[in-house]
């Protein structure tokens, strides 16, 4: 699949518009509706594709997800690449192992979180921060959309390196 039919299969799966609420608290008259492309196989392998095209090299240790909404992300990109990953909890775990990262690594571990759709970043904010208190090095932020809303800026000032496949622009959304 080229990347113009790529946007375009993105666009067509995910693209909404009404009156939403984001998770950052703005609204918005369209949403990005990822579980769309992350519940559909096809498309999200054609993402992870797409995706592994954009790590650095060399490939980082480990890959990291979010979750919830990056885990179905970047376990298709594990799949497609074979590096391992790992799972970062919105908190710790109140039980078990308290674990807020799920998954084996070594402190200096070289990762890229792997995102969805992004607006302000402050939840991949927060989650590269919690990787980078674990002593690990966050490469990059990878993320299919960027809605074109202070995401990579807010990447950049927090000294995190931004790379999203798409901008809502290249997606056709004004």
């Amino acid at each position: 699949m080229t990347r113009e039919e790529l946007a375009s299969a993105i666009k067509q799966a995910v693209y909404l518009e009404g009156d939403f609420i984001l998770s950052s608290g703005k609204s918005s008259k369209y949403y990005l509706d990822k579980w769309r492309f992350e519940t559909d196989p096809a498309l999200l392998r054609e993402i992870a594709t797409a995706l592994a095209s954009l790590l650095p090299s060399p490939p980082p240790d480990r890959l990291a997800g979010v979750e919830l909404g990056g885990v179905p992300l970047v376990t298709a990109l594990a799949l497609e690449t074979g590096i391992p990953y790992l799972i970062v909890r919105r908190q710790a775990k109140e039980y078990g192992t308290g674990k807020e990262v799920e998954g084996l690594f070594q402190q200096g571990d070289r990762v890229v979180l792997v995102e969805d759709v992004l607006t302000t970043a402050s939840q991949a904010v927060s989650a590269a921060q919690r990787l980078t208190n674990l002593g690990l090095t966050v490469e990059r932020v990878l993320y299919v959309i960027d809605r074109e809303e202070g995401a990579e800026s807010n990447l950049r000032q927090a000294g995190f390196a931004p790379e999203m496949l798409f901008r809502k622009s290249d997606l056709g959304v004004a």
